[in-house]
């Protein structure tokens, strides 16, 4: 498949600057998914996280996670349908992510069933692992 560029990122997730934490989709193939978010040194968390050595959140890798998720059901959901976090389990941080960094995102939809779904994801930054988390989420009309 060809990648989806952020302008057809955009038209999936219903996120905007700053809290769109997809640039680009690799792949979608099978409900797995190869996502890339690029951390530039521009990013509106780095001022406060921390200005001497600056991070990148781990909530916001758990977030770039679950919105690299919502690519699992690329073309199966309906337009306007937005999905919802509604749990993350076994969240596990292994590796600092700064600025400068290329985050790939990789999920695996586990199941969907009746609105409520479930990805394995991990992040990985130079083919290291970043972070790890299952996502729980739910989709319904925007």
């Amino acid at each position: 498949m060809e990648p989806i560029l952020i302008q057809d990122v955009l038209k999936t997730l219903p996120h905007r600057f700053p809290f769109v934490l997809v640039d680009r989709v690799l792949s979608v193939q099978g409900g797995e998914v190869h996502a890339l978010k690029n951390v530039t040194v521009n990013e509106p968390f780095f001022p406060g996280h921390f200005p001497q050595e600056p991070v990148m959140p781990g909530v916001l890798i758990v977030e770039a996670l679950a919105q690299a998720s919502m690519f699992c059901l690329h073309g199966q959901l309906e337009p306007g349908t937005v999905g919802y976090l509604a749990g993350v389990e076994g969240a596990r941080f292994k590796r600092k992510v700064i600025p400068g960094d290329q985050l790939h995102l990789y999920a695996r939809l586990e199941f969907l069933r009746r609105g409520l779904g479930k990805t394995t994801c991990r992040a990985e930054v130079d083919g290291a692992v970043a972070a790890e988390a299952t996502i729980l989420f739910a989709v319904a009309k925007g």
